[in-house]
């Protein structure tokens, strides 16, 4: 499976882990010939008492050394093992995490939060306990099942009949029950999925849920999920809690076996036989046959272990490498820094022509339709329209986080299709509509839009966002922490601490996605004739909701359902679109006579 390709540069760590671990059985299938000499030889012999207790010493000596370096051996193989699984698992979370971040808005939105969550973490744990296990467990059951099965054979062929005959039946129930439990672990990741939505959506909307009193309420919607999830995983621990019984159920059936034949034997023990003979059998003989098939049915339950851990891994496997396996749907052939032909009439410009698009994976209804529109260099354009007009979706083309179905957007005369991502975005500031702040201070969140921002180029942006008055009465200013998700400072705050972090990059075209509704008028104003001031020769695009907002712009884009229907300055406008008048007159105009 192509996961494991991140297990590549580990195998020296893996190989180790191995050889180690045939080490340590090796040494465990050992040990019950050296207890069967001490007891047969020593213990049990007709010896002198000296002798025996020589016997004893020398032997028990050789089988402590035996212990000591089994265990180095053990230890050896699972620190080798841990730093090839975790080292595995970092690689894996790593890659999966920068695939999400890397996918197009339209794979996103495939997959739940809760579910990438879930994927980055617990499946990710789960393939790499199972390649722990495997590179451990595998090679110790293997050696520890047929090791045991040529040794017990050796010791005593009557003792190997036995284990023939009950074998199969052991791997039998075994398939079946793994059979059962295997669609019912796929079942669970989703249970688990389920469960993370609900606590991120309550812990993201806990505001909101306070607010409603509605704790009771998602208190049961998060019992739900977490019975839900605890009944199928019940159900799943069931099925493999059967096994173990069964299994030792067995093993007890075969110990009896093999005391009962090596009893007879011992008891009934042919006089002509001589001790070297493989038919001749001792209480030695027999100790040791009881500890081989301990290690034989050991290793049977350890291939249930691993059989278990296969099937769950299997579905994790399945999970990862359906987020590994989206390709982002909106690429470039261009690299990074490449020197674009530009036409300097063409410079600092914006350009729809004859733009439709629909979101993918809906009804195919276009949200912009036949939608042309250009914007000069410097020039501050207003898109206002009512809300579900398309004003969002038609700057979100700029930056390719959708592409357009029909028509051409350009940037600087280029069609952003020709651009390298990093290159198209690196010249646009796009102030969003959900104001997304990050756990630190306010200085990093404004570095966001430039890492290597000086502390001028800071205060100058959150001067113009209208932020500085209130970073300096703080008392940590600048390094004021801002909680998860912004959550200690208010919608306003928020909106001016975004705008600096667009503003500080100066880029050449800034995006403000109805990024001002939180301010109050006087505080918007004095924004817009900040930004007409200091952000001169910067093409700007607003989107706005209120007509005071849109007024004092260059030029006013009117849409209405993702159509272009006017297009002018608000005197224009005023004079000769409808649908503005409809809008001016419902927001500004009852307002203007209260005041005269």
């Amino acid at each position: 499976m192509k996961i494991f390709k991140f297990l590549g540069k580990y195998w020296g760590w893996a190989v180790g882990a191995s050889l180690f671990m045939i080490a340590e059985v090796a040494f465990d299938l050992i040990l019950p010939q050296i207890m069967s000499t001490i007891v047969d030889d020593g213990v049990l012999s007709d010896f002198a008492a000296n002798e025996k207790t020589a016997i004893v010493v020398k032997f028990g000596l050789i089988m402590l050394g035996c212990l000591i370096l089994g265990g180095f051996c053990g230890i050896s193989s699972g620190v080798c093992a841990s730093t090839a699984s975790n080292s595995f698992g970092d690689d894996v979370r790593r890659a999966l995490f920068k695939k999400v971040t890397n996918l197009s808005y339209e794979q996103t939105d495939k997959f739940s939060t809760g579910s990438l969550v879930t994927r980055i973490t617990n499946d990710v744990t789960q393939v790499q306990n199972f390649v722990s296990m495997a590179i451990r467990m595998f090679v110790r059951t293997i050696m520890l099942f047929f090791g045991g099965i040529i040794m017990m054979y050796l010791t005593c062929k009557e003792f190997s009949y036995v284990l023939a005959i009950v074998l199969p039946i052991q791997v039998v129930i075994m398939i079946i029950f793994l059979k059962k439990a295997t669609p019912v672990f796929k079942v669970v990741q989703s249970k688990i999925d389920k469960v993370n939505s609900v606590v991120q959506e309550n812990v993201g909307g806990v505001r909101v849920v306070k607010a409603y009193v509605r704790e009771d309420y998602e208190s049961d919607r998060f019992n739900d999920a977490n019975v839900d999830l605890s009944l199928t995983t019940l159900k799943v621990q069931k099925i493999l809690a059967i096994i173990m019984p069964l299994l030792t159920i067995f093993l007890n059936v075969i110990v009896v076996a093999i005391i009962y034949i090596g009893g007879y034997k011992i008891v009934n023990v042919n006089p002509t036989l001589l001790p070297t003979d493989s038919d001749y059998m001792t209480v030695g003989k027999v100790m040791a046959g009881l500890t081989y098939i301990a290690q034989v049915l050991i290793g049977v339950m350890q291939m249930a272990m691993i059989a278990s851990a296969i099937t769950r891994a299997k579905v994790s496997i399945g999970r990862i490498n359906e987020v590994m396996d989206c390709e982002p749907v909106i690429t470039s052939d261009v690299e990074e820094n490449h020197k674009y032909e530009i036409d300097p009439k063409d410079l600092g410009t914006i350009e729809f022509k004859n733009v439709s698009f629909a979101y993918p994976n809906s009804s195919g209804q276009n949200v912009v339709s036949d939608f042309s529109l250009k914007v000069s260099k410097g020039e501050r354009l207003a898109i206002l329209g009512a809300t579900g007009s398309g004003k969002s979706s038609i700057v979100n083309l700029i930056p390719r986080f959708y592409d357009v179905d029909s028509g051409e957007v350009l940037v600087d005369g280029i069609n952003v299709k020709e651009y390298n991502l990093k290159d198209l975005r690196n010249k646009i500031s796009m102030v969003l509509q959900k104001t997304e702040l990050f756990s630190g201070s306010i200085e990093e969140n404004v570095k966001w839009g430039k890492v290597d921002a000086t502390s001028e180029e800071i205060e100058e942006a959150t001067s113009i966002a209208q932020v500085k008055d209130f970073i300096d009465g703080l008392e940590d200013g600048y390094n004021y922490e801002v909680g998860e998700r912004g959550n200690n400072l208010s919608g306003g705050q928020k909106q001016r601490v975004s705008i600096a972090r667009g503003l500080v990059r100066k880029p050449e075209f800034i995006v403000f996605d109805d990024s001002t509704s939180a301010l109050d008028l006087a505080t918007e104003a004095r924004l817009h004739k900040a930004l007409k001031e200091k952000m001169q020769g910067v093409t700007t695009i607003f989107i706005a909701q209120r007509v005071a907002s849109a007024r004092h712009a260059d030029k006013i884009a009117v849409i209405d359902n993702g159509k272009l229907v006017a297009l002018g300055t608000h005197d224009e406008l005023i004079n000769n679109s409808p649908i503005y008048q409809d809008i001016y007159n419902s927001q500004l105009k009852r307002g203007e006579q209260d005041e005269q």
